[in-house]
Parts: structure tokens; sequence; C-alpha cells
């Protein structure tokens, strides 16, 4: 296939990416709730308005989406799951690097504010993917970090709903509670 197509196509997918996690994410927010309360349920959607569980809005359904592309897109590219993780990365990092200075600057935050945040950080973890997917193939060591740096998102998003750190990131600041409340 030519170059220039393998590019489109990719942005393709990665722009349909952005749209399923900006939708998928958005009713992550309330699928705790809507489930009851369900303990089991709780490593896959927000439990609280904490930051981290906002960052599992963005996490979940890109990794569910980087699964159902993966064959579409692993011949097209050598970077696949390097991209991958880039995107996963960038997603939180910008939310919460920007969600912080926002509220710092302006002594607090906006819900409007906030939904536009999660659509660009969704964006900016894509543009990031992009670039890898149609950037030339990184070497294996590179690749290697990057399956490390997808498990230990993995990890972290399952464990930490469960068992979260005692620091700001992880505080709802409705209440101050920690973790499924």
């Amino acid at each position: 296939m030519h170059q220039t197509t393998d590019r489109r196509a990719i942005a393709v997918w990665e722009a349909a990416e952005a749209v399923f996690i900006i939708l998928a994410g958005s009713a992550l927010h309330f699928v705790f709730v809507w489930s009851g309360k369900q303990r089991p349920i709780a490593w896959l959607a927000a439990v609280n308005e904490s930051t981290w569980e906002h960052f599992k809005l963005a996490f979940w359904p890109a990794l569910l989406f980087a699964l159902v592309e993966l064959p579409f897109l692993k011949k097209r590219t050598g970077n696949f799951w390097t991209a991958k993780a880039a995107g996963l990365w960038a997603m939180p990092v910008v939310i919460g690097a920007v969600f912080y200075a926002y509220r710092a600057v302006l002594g607090r935050h906006f819900l409007w504010a906030d939904i536009l945040l999660f659509v660009v950080a969704v964006c900016a973890g894509q543009a990031a993917s992009v670039r890898i997917l149609t950037a030339p193939p990184q070497p294996r060591t590179r690749r290697r970090l990057a399956y490390f740096a997808l498990v230990l998102l993995f990890l972290a998003f399952a464990l930490f709903t469960y068992f979260p750190p005692k620091i700001f990131l992880f505080a709802d600041p409705r209440n101050g509670g920690y973790g499924i409340l």
C-alpha cells in the first residue's frame, strides 16, 4: 500500500478512536453509579470525582479501541504499541497538568472547562499516537519499554481504585475521601 494511503488510513483510525474515547469515557463517568456501585466494576469506571478516577475515563476506552484496531493497523506500522503507550500516557499527563494549572490560576474549576480539557487531552493523545504510528519503526528496546509502560498503567488503574495512595491526585474534592466511597 502507498505510504500516503497508510498515513490517511492511520489518521482515520485514530480520529475514530478519539470519538470513541470521548463518548465511551463520558459514559464511564456514570457506569459505577448506574451499576448500583458494584465493586467489581470499580476498576473500569470512575468511583469518585478525583483526578485519578477521571484518568481512567480515557484509558480503558483507548485500550479497548487499540485492541480492535490492532489487526487493521499492525501491518501498516512497526510502532503500534509504542504509539498506543505514548497516547495512553499523554492523556492523563495533559489532563493533570492543565487541570491543576488552570485551577491554580483561576482558583477553582469549571465543569465546561473540565469537559473541554478531556476532549483536548484525548486529541493530544491521539495526535501523539498518529505521529509515532507514521514514524519509522522503533528499536526493539523502545517497544519493550512501551509494553512495560502499558502494563504499568493497566495495573495502576486496576489497583489504585481499590487501594488508592493518600495523595491529592486520588482525593475526591467533594468530601476528601479516597477510592470507593
